[in-house]
C-alpha cells in the first residue's frame, strides 16, 4: 500500500493562485477575508509554500500583498487579459511562469491537501491538464495545467469562449476520479470554498476545529 505521506512531488513545477474573482457574493475581497489569523490568500500560499516552488498570485491588476512578504519564491502579476475571468488568470499565469506543468488552485480553498496535490503532479507527465472529478462535479481551480494549454486557452480567449471547460475538448486530460480522491481527501475538504459568509462561517468553524 502507497504510503500517502510519503507520496513525492517529482516535477519541476510552480504553483498559481488566481484572485481575479471580486467576490460579489460575499460583499468584499476575499482573498483577505481572515480565518485562522491568516487571510485566505495566506492560507492557501502557506499550504503550496511547503512544495518549495515558485508561486505566482494572479490579480485583476497588478497589487501588493504586504503581509506575503516573507515569500521569497512569491510574485505577484497582473492580467494579459483583464476581464476574462479564471480563463485569462490561467493563461497569465501558464504564460509567466517559468515551469512547463503548473499547480492552479483559487485564493479561496483554505483547505488544500498536499499529498492530493503532490499526487496530481505526478500522474501529470504525458497530460495538458490533471483535473479532479467527482461525479459530475469537476473542479478546474483545483488542477495541474502544462503550458500546452496557452495556445488553445488563447484562441478561446479571442473567441470570446471563456468557459474553463471549453478546454477539455482541445487537450489531452487526465481525470482524478472520486476514488483516488478518496485515498487522500475522504471528506473532500480541498474542494471547499468561500462564496458566502455562511461558507466563511463554517471555515471558520472548520479552522478551529
Amino acid at each position: 500500500m502507497r504510503d500517502l505521506g510519503t507520496e513525492k512531488y517529482i516535477l519541476d513545477i510552480s504553483c498559481i493562485v488566481l484572485t481575479g474573482g471580486k467576490g460579489l457574493r460575499l460583499g468584499q475581497d476575499k482573498a483577505l477575508e481572515t480565518i485562522g489569523q491568516k487571510s485566505l490568500l495566506e492560507q492557501v500560499v502557506f499550504q503550496l509554500s511547503l512544495f518549495n516552488s515558485s508561486i505566482l498570485i494572479v490579480t485583476a491588476s497588478e497589487r501588493s500583498y504586504p503581509q506575503l512578504d516573507g515569500y521569497l519564491k512569491l510574485r505577484v502579476v497582473g492580467d494579459i487579459y483583464p476581464s476574462r475571468g479564471p480563463l485569462g488568470g490561467i493563461y497569465t499565469g501558464l504564460k509567466v511562469s517559468d515551469s512547463f506543468y503548473n499547480l492552479v488552485v483559487a485564493c479561496d480553498m483554505p483547505f488544500l491537501n498536499q499529498a492530493l496535490l503532490s499526487y496530481m503532479t505526478g500522474v501529470s507527465t504525458d497530460f495538458d491538464l490533471v483535473v479532479p472529478r467527482l461525479g459530475n462535479m469537476i473542479e478546474p481551480l483545483h488542477a495541474v495545467y502544462s503550458k500546452a494549454c496557452l495556445a488553445p486557452i488563447e484562441r478561446l480567449i479571442k473567441q470570446g469562449s471563456l468557459g474553463v471547460r471549453e478546454l477539455f475538448t482541445l487537450v489531452r486530460v487526465r481525470y482524478v476520479e472520486a476514488e483516488e480522491i478518496d485515498g487522500f481527501d475522504p471528506e473532500h475538504l480541498s474542494f471547499f470554498n468561500i462564496n458566502t459568509s455562511s461558507d466563511l462561517a463554517r471555515a471558520r468553524g472548520l479552522i478551529g476545529g
